[in-house]
């Protein structure tokens, strides 16, 4: 059995390492998804990237999972609330909205799924 939890946070935090660079490798294009009442750009695209990586890190390695776990399920919380649901009323982009909104909600209960299986907890 720890094999196999093993194995599942390797496979759960790699699409988040992915992610993650690609928020870097894509910040120009990215940019443009960050709501435009929200100053910044391409930082948030950068912060968020850099978020992403720290948290597939976090898993992989079994340190920190309870705190990281929570925040990853937060930012993509917010990925739902200021992207994808405001896409929703697009009527060009609604059907990627809808996949990105379903993938988001998804991974965002994995990851409060991950904070408790993997988190540490119990008092000591």
């Amino acid at each position: 059995m720890d094999k196999l939890k093993h194995i599942g946070r390797i496979v759960f935090a790699l699409p988040f390492l992915v992610f993650g660079i690609n928020h870097f490798i894509y910040a120009p294009m990215m940019a443009g998804l960050v709501p435009s009442y929200v100053p910044g750009g391409v930082f948030w695209v950068y912060i968020t990237g850099a978020g992403l990586i720290a948290a597939s890190v976090s898993v992989a390695a079994n340190r920190l999972v309870k705190i990281s776990g929570l925040l990853l399920a937060l930012l993509l919380l917010l990925f739902v609330l200021t992207i994808h649901i405001p896409g929703l009323g697009n009527p060009q982009m609604a059907q990627m909205a809808m996949i990105g909104l379903l993938k988001d909600t998804a991974m965002m209960g994995a990851a409060i799924m991950a904070s408790a299986f993997f988190g540490n907890w119990e008092k000591k």
